[in-house]
């Protein structure tokens, strides 16, 4: 299912810092109704992003935050209020970024009474490609979608997962050089998404660059490289998962101990907080079993974890188990739309 697809173009070679997607102070506003008449609403206010040649760049937020406007402005379908959008270079709409994108939309319609081939022709004519450069790419679109094979029967029995494939092939059909993808497996089950996943690093590993819309924070973590949250039409963070989350102010550690004595006893607590200097409150301990316990602390640096260390090895108790809390995504996520809530009330 993921056989590299030739190409006449060899792309594969630009430097990954080359900027596909240039956003700069980007505003978009709608004129709204309420019940005391129009008012504005702000889409998106002074976004700035870049996503670099060659990456899967997640965008992410919650309903409302202004993803779907985003798009459309690359797309060309809606023009800015104010700032400016470039792919490529080219202003976003224009026919030359145009020509170098394909797009997926959240809610793709294909005509039941289509074939994955037959669809595939008709999305090729509308690119204005010829019949013999349709059915190349067909050919090697459908054995990368994992459609090959049943390329012939009518997409009406088509389950979802194999619907959202062959809208990755129509967006891949004229080989672009980026790829738009709106919630490409919202609606999946889980088999669907790996599936869907599967292409994305494969084009990945060719050297496509992906735009993605999700709100599946486990799917976006998986295949990113970099994210952006966007919240109520601002950008709240742009980084690796890594870079975010230095962001966090967490400095949970939990050890998994063994002792002969008890060590959720406030004695024990108040003995490690006079030794350390930290409040006694930052500690926690419970017992899983006789003998095991799990001690979680909440330490400022990595002095305190050194010095926390030296005084249970000093009391002959028994490490085991020393972690220390990384932010996923989800986490990442929540504090950072919270700051934006926060900031807005």
């Amino acid at each position: 299912m993921v056989n590299e697809i030739s190409s006449s173009k060899d792309r594969s070679s630009k430097a990954a810092t080359t900027e596909v997607v240039d956003v700069s102070n980007l505003a978009k506003r709608y004129t709204g109704w309420s019940i005391l008449g129009r008012r504005p609403i702000d889409a998106l206010r002074g976004v700035d992003l870049k996503a670099r040649g060659g990456e899967v760049f997640g965008l992410l937020g919650p309903n409302g935050a202004g993803k779907t406007t985003l798009i459309k402005v690359l797309l060309g379908v809606v023009r800015p209020s104010s700032g400016t959008a470039k792919l490529f270079g080219e202003s976003a709409g224009s026919v030359q970024a145009r020509r170098r994108v394909g797009y997926l939309p959240e809610s793709l319609r294909i005509d039941r009474h289509h074939t994955a081939r037959s669809a595939l022709a008709y999305y090729g004519r509308l690119s204005g490609m010829s019949q013999g450069d349709i059915a190349r790419r067909a050919d090697e679109l459908l054995e990368l979608v994992g459609l090959k094979g049943r390329d012939r029967e009518c997409v009406a029995r088509f389950s979802k997962g194999m619907y959202q494939r062959l809208g990755l092939a129509q967006a891949l059909l004229h080989d672009p050089d980026l790829l738009i993808l709106d919630e490409p497996t919202d609606g999946l089950d889980p088999v669907g998404r790996n599936e869907v996943r599967k292409v994305l690093e494969t084009l990945r590993d060719q050297g496509k660059t992906i735009f993605l819309n999700s709100h599946i924070l486990q799917e976006v973590e998986v295949v990113c490289s970099r994210v952006a949250i966007l919240a109520k039409g601002k950008i709240r963070g742009v980084g690796t998962v890594g870079e975010l989350s230095q962001r966090l102010a967490t400095n949970q550690v939990t050890f998994d101990l063994r002792s002969d004595t008890n060590l959720t006893s406030p004695e024990f607590l108040t003995d490690l907080s006079d030794s350390l200097q930290i409040d006694a409150l930052n500690f926690k301990c419970q017992q899983s079993e006789a003998g095991l316990y799990r001690l979680s602390a909440d330490l400022q640096n990595q002095l305190h974890v050194d010095q926390l260390v030296d005084v249970l090895r000093a009391k002959r108790i028994s490490i085991s188990q020393l972690e220390k809390k990384r932010p996923t995504l989800e986490d990442l996520f929540m504090q950072l739309v919270g700051e934006q809530e926060g900031s807005e009330s």
